[in-house]
């Protein structure tokens, strides 16, 4: 819709009307989808051995009908490596000579051949395309015509890219109930270096990579492990070996070598024995929002949170979830990579337990037992969206990232009439300025907060007193600093141990009247890194519609469970389904 048009709309038309409309609109049939599944029958029709068998299906992605494995654990590491698998399966299988490169993504495996080899190349792709329904396309430079992937099942496909000098070989994987579906992004580039001109004796690359354009041919192939291909592999083991060469061999200074670990906040504020501690120390708090029922709600937004994270952060090495000693009743605790961690084994003072405070309780995050060097804060209710790899929040050099947000702190001191995290920010301005001389004004976006431990216990010395105020109050208060979520950036940014960065986020408040529309829009695009369903004033009487909303988009998002569930959530038990176009692509 024009700009003009919708600009005219918003100045005539109430939010809640809007939404309405949104709703009726989204109700009716577009002419791809309706056309998708129409070709999606002709498909399963005409060629039924495509999809003979349990683990295949056909998804629409992007309205286009594909063929799809399904894999109950698939996730993104996991579609490429398969791909890679794949293609270096059926050169084996051909007797191809064959090496792995360095590429510049590490979502795409990048596997390389003579082309003087490109004729018994091509038929042994086209093979395995028969053996399993795989497509294929083009690719120029470090872009590939993602939506016109061709079946790579059909012989006219092979004689229209026969000339290509980079091919995208992708068997598209998607999860059991249709959600999901990872297609070209985590395809296998296959390259068809040339030998050079002169003497031949040379190798030269169809496009730039990072490591080295150009190898000896007749050099000896050495075995890698493929951790060292891409950003993603786990910390806690190395990918299997593969063939490439020495030149690929060794670390890029940019790689991320330190482990990296997560550490999860968590409350169940429907627990009884909870609700009666809360209660027995219960005061008036200072704002409204400070002490909502919605800022303690457990709407099952950890699970999904965990399954975004083994979904698009595989290189995590371990997950430390700090609580009351609660445990979510789904929670796997003898799950490899997972440490519950007790609020009494942080707390250097017993006396201040219980505590209520989220500023508090950050305070004495550095006091895990295990924790490593860098980790990643999150808070139950912001999310992985897609792909995101550790140089998104750590140089490699041991820097740490963080996200300002364009909203600023308000001027002035701390008052009742402030919110928690307005009070905070104003807390932390008056000791940057009081230590370095300048002004903070920015907030922090919503997202993982990259944090240093030797930084935090730094902090905690050279603060000693601020640290030992906010870690005694029970619930929040205006005295309170945010250590964790904002002064550990700018500190660590005025002593040269921070950079500000910038990632594709989205805040959505789950008290919005346009909140169905905004998850349709974030589950559809899947293009956030980040995203965070944040509620401080929810009332009682809205909690069971946001729920529902809550409960489809996120089952719809995440279907995938992750490695520390030891049982399905409710949703799926009793059947329900979340209202997503399946087979939603990445």
């Amino acid at each position: 819709m024009p700009v003009r048009i919708r600009r005219f709309l918003v100045n005539r038309t109430t939010s809640q009307a809007r939404v309405r409309i949104k709703e009726r609109f989204a109700r009716l049939p577009s002419a791809g989808p309706v056309m998708g599944r129409l070709r999606s029958v002709w498909l399963a029709r005409v060629h039924p051995q495509l999809v003979a068998g349990p683990q295949r299906t056909v998804h629409l992605v992007h309205d286009v009908p594909k063929v799809t494995l399904v894999r109950p654990d698939i996730s993104p590491l996991a579609a490429r490596n398969a791909n890679a698998a794949a293609v270096r399966g059926a050169f084996d299988a051909a007797g191809i000579d064959y090496f792995q490169v360095r590429g510049r993504s590490s979502t795409s495996a990048v596997v390389a051949v003579a082309n003087q080899d490109r004729a018994a190349t091509l038929r042994a792709l086209e093979q395995a395309c028969h053996d399993r329904p795989g497509y294929v396309c083009a690719v120029q430079g470090a872009r590939y015509e993602g939506r016109r992937t061709r079946p790579g099942f059909q012989h006219r496909t092979w004689k229209r890219l026969r000339r290509a000098a980079v091919l995208r070989v992708t068997w598209y994987y998607g999860d059991t109930r249709g959600y999901l579906t990872f297609g070209p992004k985590y395809g296998c580039d296959v390259e068809f270096w040339t030998a050079d001109a002169e003497t031949g004796e040379l190798l030269l690359a169809p496009r730039p990579n990072r490591r080295a354009e150009q190898v000896p041919r007749a050099d000896t192939p050495v075995r890698v492990s493929e951790s060292q291909f891409t950003a993603l592999a786990p910390a806690c083991r190395q990918l299997p070996s593969v063939w490439s060469r020495r030149e690929f061999a060794k670390p890029d200074p940019s790689d991320v070598r330190f482990p990296v670990d997560v550490v999860y906040t968590w409350v169940d504020g429907r627990d009884p024995e909870w609700q009666r501690r809360r209660a027995e120390y219960a005061g008036q708090a200072y704002h409204e929002e400070a002490d909502n029922a919605a800022r303690y709600l457990d709407r099952d937004e950890l699970r999904y949170s965990m399954r975004s994270l083994s979904q698009y952060a595989p290189w995590v090495r371990t997950v430390h979830l700090v609580t009351d000693d609660q445990v979510p009743v789904w929670l796997d605790t003898s799950a490899p990579g997972l440490h519950v961690v007790s609020h009494k084994e942080i707390f250097g003072d017993p006396g201040v337990l219980p505590i209520f405070n989220s500023h508090a309780i950050e305070t004495q995050l550095h006091h895990i037992e295990g924790l490593s060097e860098h980790f990643l804060y999150f808070n139950d209710d912001v999310f992985l969206g897609r792909t995101v790899v550790p140089q998104d929040f750590f140089l490699a050099n041991g820097l740490t990232k963080f996200f300002p947000s364009s909203v600023l702190i308000p001027p002035g001191e701390p008052t009742a009439r402030d919110v928690p995290v307005a009070a905070a920010g104003k807390n932390n301005r008056v000791l940057i300025e009081a230590v370095f001389g300048t002004v903070i004004s920015q907030k922090m976006k919503h997202t993982p907060h990259a944090l240093r431990r030797s930084v935090l216990y730094e902090m905690e010395e050279r603060f000693a007193a601020e640290y030992l105020a906010t870690a005694s109050h029970r619930f929040r208060s205006l005295d309170d600093f945010s250590f964790v979520s904002s002064l550990h950036h700018y500190y660590a940014f005025h002593t040269a141990r921070a950079v500000p960065a910038s990632l594709r986020y989205a805040y959505n408040d789950v008290s919005h009247p346009a909140l169905a529309a905004r998850l349709a829009t974030l589950l559809a695009r899947r293009d956030k890194q980040v995203f965070c369903l944040n509620d401080t004033v929810t009332s009682e009487g809205d909690l069971v519609r946001q729920q529902d909303q809550l409960n489809s988009f996120l089952e719809a998002y995440f279907p995938v469970a992750s490695p520390y569930e030891s049982d399905p959530p409710e949703a799926v038990l009793l059947g329900s389904k979340a209202t997503a176009d399946p087979g939603a692509a990445i």
